[in-house]
Order: structure tokens, then C-alpha cells, then sequence
């Protein structure tokens, strides 16, 4: 699989540009604010309907515009796919597939698998545990719809049980039959969500420790540990024993909704206790354990967004992330960087048909 070509009409600096993609690398470099990033996102824009770098839409219009359209055509098991995402202010995003627009937007997820890396996954780290929690949907999701409408259904739920808290704080009343139906919801749909995040990092652990030590040159004793509620008790009880605490709060406190990974290495938290440079080879096998998994997931190979990864990462790591590359494991690779000669000089290595984008 792989996007043949893009356009981009008034998204972020971007008047009316069109790009003609390479099959295996393509490279955008100039310099900082040209707009090489924002190409990366546009191509992540249509796979998952959002901005990767902004995930609020409206503010992805070029400024002084009421509107951006990005459509792409992708080549998918020898069929081509046009795909557009669109949206104008103060109206609804639009997303079509081959012309027709989707019910759901939630349908359109999966349908181009994709992985990327940037600077910016640093929030996998400093950030709260909801960042972290994205992350184990947002691999789950791209080749299990299941998941991902369980998902949805657990996030409803748990929006009108929380506004029933609040509506007994303003009226000075409490009706519990209506609040069990809310929580048998949350039990039964929460407890299948908990059982495959189980599932899956029970999978993704051992793909992401190889992945770290190729990254890093060395086994560094690294693990990801899933914490949950629901390891110690069950749901319906750990929602009883709350209630107080609930009423009192106006949302509800506990769930698979407060679910959290543990990032370790040598037994002790990479957040505190991990070098800078242990911390980026870190966050790339987590990404690149994501690209395995979905591959082997959904037989088919990711396309892969490495954003400007030559100014943050060492030059030992960018070969041997490079090296991976060129392995027929991966399909196509897009890359933004600051240095022309430095990108093309490492891309050449490759042995890799290529394209180069100035900005």
C-alpha cells in the first residue's frame, strides 16, 4: 500500500499544492516553518481524520480561509482509493472514501494504516496517563473495529453517567435505579476494553523489547507495565465502593477510563530515571513495535511518517532507524528534515528509489 499522490487546498500555509509521491521514500526539507511537517500531518489527516500535531480541525484552516480540503489517492492491494477529508467553519467534517461520504467517521479508521514518529511523542512520557491510554487504543484500533466502537460506546456511557452525578449535586437528589444503568454499561462494555488492552500488550511487549534493543545496541532491561482498577477488583464493586466519592467528585472516579503504562527501565521509572538518549530510543521502539503489530495485525505494511528525526535523534540512532528501513519490512517512508544534503547523503544509502521535496 501506498499514497500516490496528495492536495492540499488552504490547510495550515498551504494555498493549492499538490504532490506526486515516490513508492518507497520521499523526503521534504527546507526550513523550519516551510510547512514539512504539515504535509506529514495532511497524510495523517486522511488516514485517521485528524491532525496528529493539532487534533482540533478548525484551527488547521489557513488563516484568513473559511475552509481546507485534503484529498489523496492511495494504492491499496492493486486498487486505487481517493480519499478526501474536508471542513468548513462552523459546519461538520466531511469525509469521503471513492466519493462517498462516510455515516460514521469512526468507519474510516483502519482503512490506511499508518505510524508515525516526531518529536513531539515526548508526550508518551511527560504527559498525563490519557496521552498513554491514546496510544494502546490507538494501535488497537486500526485493525479492530470492535475495539474501537466499544470505545466509543464506553466514552458515551461515561459522559451521561457523569452528567447524572452532576444533576443530583444541583438538585439535592439521588436515583439509583437510573444510575445502574448507566454503571452496568460501563461494567459490561469497560470489562471488554480491559481484557484486550490485556491481550494485546501481552503481544506488544516482546515486539517493543526486540525493537529497544535494536534501536539502542543494547537489551536495557526495558518494560512497559499496564496498570488498571480493574487488576485488584472487579468493576461492579470498585463503582459501588466509589459512589461517595462520585456523588461527591460530580464525575466518576474510577475505571478502565483511568488506565495507565508504566514506562521502566532497570526496574525504575524512564520518566525520572532515563537518560535523554535512553528516553528517545524508548519512545522510537514503541513506535516501531506499533508498526510490527499492525502489520502483522492487519497484513499489510503501514505507511511511515519519520518527522524530523536527523536534528533529534544521535546520528547512531538515525542509522540505524534508516537501516530498518531499508529492509523490505517497511513499504513507504516519509521524512522531514532542515538539510537537504544531510537527508539525501543518508537516503542514498538506502539503495531505495527516492523524491525530494524543497520547500
Amino acid at each position: 500500500m501506498y499514497l500516490k499522490k496528495i492536495a492540499l487546498v488552504n490547510y495550515k500555509n498551504f494555498d493549492t499544492t499538490e504532490f506526486v509521491f515516490d513508492e518507497k521514500i520521499n523526503c521534504f526539507v527546507g526550513n523550519n516553518g516551510a510547512g514539512k511537517t504539515n504535509v506529514l500531518d495532511a497524510i495523517y489527516h486522511l488516514a485517521f481524520a485528524k491532525g496528529y500535531f493539532n487534533s482540533v480541525s478548525g484551527q488547521n484552516i489557513k488563516h484568513g480561509q473559511d475552509f481546507f480540503l485534503i484529498e489523496g489517492v492511495f494504492e491499496k492491494f492493486n486498487k486505487e482509493e481517493l480519499l478526501s477529508c474536508s471542513l468548513k467553519r462552523g459546519q461538520k467534517k466531511v469525509v469521503k472514501r471513492n466519493g462517498k461520504e462516510y455515516e460514521k467517521i469512526s468507519n474510516h479508521i483502519g482503512l490506511i494504516p499508518l505510524v508515525i514518529i516526531s518529536p513531539a511523542d515526548t508526550n508518551l512520557i511527560t504527559e498525563g496517563s490519557d496521552v498513554r491510554r491514546k496510544f494502546i487504543d490507538g494501535v488497537i484500533a486500526q485493525s479492530d473495529k470492535l475495539y474501537l466502537q466499544n470505545l466509543i460506546k464506553y466514552n458515551k456511557v461515561l459522559s451521561q453517567r457523569n452528567s447524572l452525578l452532576k444533576y443530583f449535586a444541583l438538585n439535592h437528589t439521588f436515583d439509583a435505579l437510573n444510575l445502574n444503568i448507566y454503571n452496568e454499561q460501563l461494567i459490561e462494555i469497560g470489562s471488554k476494553i480491559y481484557l484486550k488492552r490485556k491481550e494485546f500488550l501481552a503481544k506488544f511487549i516482546p515486539i517493543f523489547k526486540e525493537s529497544y534493543k535494536h534501536i539502542a545496541g543494547v537489551d536495557g532491561n526495558v518494560d512497559l507495565q499496564y496498570k488498571s482498577h480493574l487488576d485488584s477488583v472487579d468493576f461492579k464493586t470498585l463503582l459501588a465502593d466509589s459512589l461517595e466519592k462520585d456523588c461527591f467528585l460530580q464525575y466518576t472516579s474510577v475505571g478502565i477510563h483511568k488506565d495507565d503504562l508504566l514506562y521502566t527501565i532497570e526496574g525504575h521509572a524512564i520518566k525520572k530515571f532515563g537518560s535523554q538518549g535512553q528516553q528517545k530510543s524508548y519512545l522510537v521502539a514503541l513506535k516501531l513495535a506499533q508498526f510490527d503489530f499492525i502489520k502483522k495485525q492487519m497484513n499489510t505494511i503501514p505507511i511511515l511518517l519519520l518527522d524530523d528525526i536527523f536534528d533529534k535523534l544521535d546520528a547512531s540512532r538515525v542509522e540505524k532507524l534508516i537501516a530498518l528501513v531499508n529492509e523490505d519490512a517497511f513499504g513507504q517512508v516519509f521524512i522531514s528534515d532542515t538539510h537537504a544534503r544531510r537527508t539525501e547523503e543518508v537516503i542514498k544509502k538506502t539503495n531505495q528509489t527516492f523524491k525530494m521535496f524543497k520547500l
